[in-house]
């Protein structure tokens, strides 16, 4: 995949990821200014390094991903929807462990595989009825 469609991708998918927080919400949490976000979520601009990484950990995804999908980082091998995937499950998993009802019990010392994860959303979501991942 080219820069030019990174490009196109990266400003709708952080549109996504936003979900429904207002540009004035992203511009308080994280001071990047809301006209430019929206022109980044337009496809008018393209994100810098550090504006990608305060909207990474306010949305609860991979620095690295967006990073790599608005082309300041190399395309790995076999990179597709999968890809789309990971992230939302990151996204929920960091809802999960946001979530203060669920701050009990032990924490997993290491990184867990994306299907670990997944499990644990899976289990939030029918111990809340909430509805994380698609």
């Amino acid at each position: 995949m080219d820069a030019k469609s990174n490009d196109l991708e990266i400003g709708p998918l952080l549109r996504k990821l936003r979900g429904r927080r207002s540009l004035k919400e992203v511009y308080r949490l994280t001071g990047v200014s809301d006209p430019y976000l929206s022109n980044i979520e337009t496809g008018s601009r393209k994100p810098g390094p550090r504006v990608l990484k305060k909207l990474a950990t306010l949305y609860g995804v991979s620095a690295h991903e967006l990073l790599r999908r608005a082309g300041h980082l190399e395309e790995p091998y076999g990179s597709g929807d999968a890809d789309e995937d990971e992230m939302e499950v990151e996204r929920a998993f960091q809802y999960v462990l946001a979530d203060r009802r669920f701050r009990f019990g032990t924490r997993p010392a290491g990184p867990l595989t994306v299907d670990a994860k997944r499990f644990i959303v899976e289990m939030y979501e029918k111990l809340t009825g909430k509805t994380l991942l698609q």
